[in-house]
């Protein structure tokens, strides 16, 4: 077998996309972390005019997007402020994660465009023109539920949805909001060349080529066969017409989608045999980052959005909750239920009852009985997804 090993000062790469900022962290060869970096969309992006990095319908219908420009904005000067304190040739490979269910609609003739960009340029400035519509549906929008339940009619029911691919029609899950966009607005749909969820976006724009959807953040787009591993022609049809064409092909999310495009080469002296490894899920890549290896374990994330993950050899798709394959065991699978009202509901509270400071928040709360004298309270400022109730609800009641 060749011996390979990697030259000692080689570093490491990670992205991650979220919903209110892009972080990027570099380890070295013993994984120890040398820099790390974060951005704001809100306040580093101000022309966006984003509120938690993203647009809410001020009809309240439940539509809530990103501008897919800002988060290639953000790529660009991560890379800049990272490259003013380190050597990226030095980088062997990069990968990140993406929030999981946002998607990115490349306009017809726009792989052309990917492939020859000028490094003297800004990405932002380059592909101004490279999308069907420039408004990116995030995990946030809770606007499908009609497709939702066209989606499972077709198939045979909620259920049957949800043993097929992991998960019962869902608002923010891909597919019902293809099917959206191809019911609503058809020539954008039309349009469109490829679709992408935000990690195989990244990773495109990393390749300069359109990187495949990995099977574990395909998972959360209500339209991969969860068993076999591929696009589930019955969920495709119900979903919208030639859409395999424009999803374009599955890829385990250990594979490498390519080497480091011209264009990061020389606007940023990355090394021409720098790999870029698929992305992943947020969720996907925590459950990864945090090594859970044995059936049973369980993880609790508290974010932007709170999940439970864990990981099951054999698993049963109900109505509630999700199963994704396992990023890291290929045979496994992972089990996760998702919280919509987290972060921004529990800053909301925050802002609203200690001054917008965490001091005074944990000086009430230092200041109050264990139990707090019998009084709970529950917090909806978003429709939730578990269980199911509308936004906008705040509900204080005592003990029993």
């Amino acid at each position: 077998m060749e011996d390979y090993s990697l030259p000692k000062d080689s570093l490491f790469l990670g992205f991650d996309s979220s919903t209110q900022s892009l972080k990027a962290t570099v380890l070295d060869s013993n994984l120890n972390i040398v820099a790390s970096e974060q951005l704001q969309f809100d306040s580093e992006l101000p022309h966006y005019k984003t509120k938690d990095g993203v647009y809410r319908d001020p009809s309240n219908n439940g539509r809530i997007v990103s501008p897919t420009l800002m988060w290639i904005e953000a790529l660009d000067l991560m890379l800049q402020k990272l490259s003013k304190s380190l050597d990226l040739s030095k980088v062997t490979a990069v990968s990140g994660s993406g929030q999981q269910h946002g998607s990115v609609y490349w306009k017809k003739g726009s792989a052309t465009i990917l492939s020859s960009l000028d490094p003297k340029k800004p990405l932002v400035d380059q592909l101004g023109d490279a999308f069907s519509t420039k408004e990116s549906p995030v995990w946030m929008d809770s606007s499908t539920t009609a497709q939702c339940r066209e989606i499972e009619k077709a198939v045979g029911g909620a259920l049957e949805l949800s043993k097929l691919t992991g998960s019962r029609g869902y608002e923010r899950f891909t597919g019902p909001q293809i099917r959206k966009l191809f019911q609503t607005q058809p020539g954008v749909y039309d349009d469109t060349e490829r679709i992408s969820v935000v990690s195989s976006f990244m990773a495109s724009l990393l390749i300069g080529a359109y990187a495949c959807i990995d099977e574990t953040d395909a998972a959360g787009m209500n339209l991969m066969d969860i068993r076999q591993r591929v696009w589930s022609k019955i969920v495709l049809e119900a979903t919208a017409p030639s859409l395999e064409e424009k999803l374009g092909k599955l890829a385990p999310a250990h594979a490498v989608a390519g080497c480091i495009a011209p264009y990061f080469v020389e606007r940023f002296h990355f090394n021409k045999n720098c790999l870029v490894v698929q992305w992943s899920g947020d969720n996907p890549n925590s459950l990864a980052g945090l090594t859970l290896s044995t059936s049973g374990d369980l993880a609790i994330s508290l974010g932007t959005s709170d999940t439970v993950f864990g990981i099951t050899d054999d698993p049963e798709p109900r109505l509630e909750g999700h199963v994704f394959p396992n990023p890291v065991d290929t045979k496994g699978y992972m089990i996760m239920l998702v919280y919509k009202n987290a972060s921004l509901t529990r800053e909301d509270v925050r802002n609203r009852c200690a001054e917008k400071s965490w001091d005074v928040f944990n000086k009430y709360l230092q200041q109050t009985p264990p139990l707090n004298g019998g009084k709970m309270g529950f917090y909806y400022k978003e429709h939730e997804i578990l269980p199911p109730l509308p936004g906008v609800l705040f509900h204080y009641f005592p003990f029993p």
